[in-house]
């Protein structure tokens, strides 16, 4: 069994649009939190400055391939081309626009690494 890797990104939210924003992902759709759980998607965590810098999180074995599960699923046809129009700058669909940072820091990865 491959081990899940931790996974950040950035998107930014138009700032008449992100009140719509919040209040969409108060209560996401029960058939896409399905979808994303069941392509691969773990620990998905979704964070917003005032100023609508969009910052996720996401455990998966494979993001990409987690990406692409996606991808192939109906209701995440629809919700993309809902929330596409709450970004700044984004030509592709809000899962393929974003940015990846790198981890550069991981508390429980530098202890382990002590006890080996």
């Amino acid at each position: 069994m491959s081990q899940r890797r931790r996974y950040c990104f950035e998107l930014q939210v138009k700032p008449d649009r992100i009140e719509e924003y919040k209040e969409r992902h108060a209560a996401v759709w029960p058939d896409m939190l399905r979808a994303l759980k069941a392509s691969g998607w773990h620990n998905y965590s979704l964070f917003m400055r005032p100023d609508g810098l969009l910052i996720g999180y996401v455990e998966s074995d494979d993001l990409a391939a987690a990406q692409a599960a996606m991808a192939a699923t109906e209701v995440n046809a629809r919700w993309q081309a809902e929330m596409g129009e709450f970004f700044v700058d984004l030509d592709v669909a809000p899962d393929e626009g974003f940015v990846l940072l790198q981890e550069v820091f991981n508390l429980e990865d530098q202890l382990a690494a002590l006890e080996d």
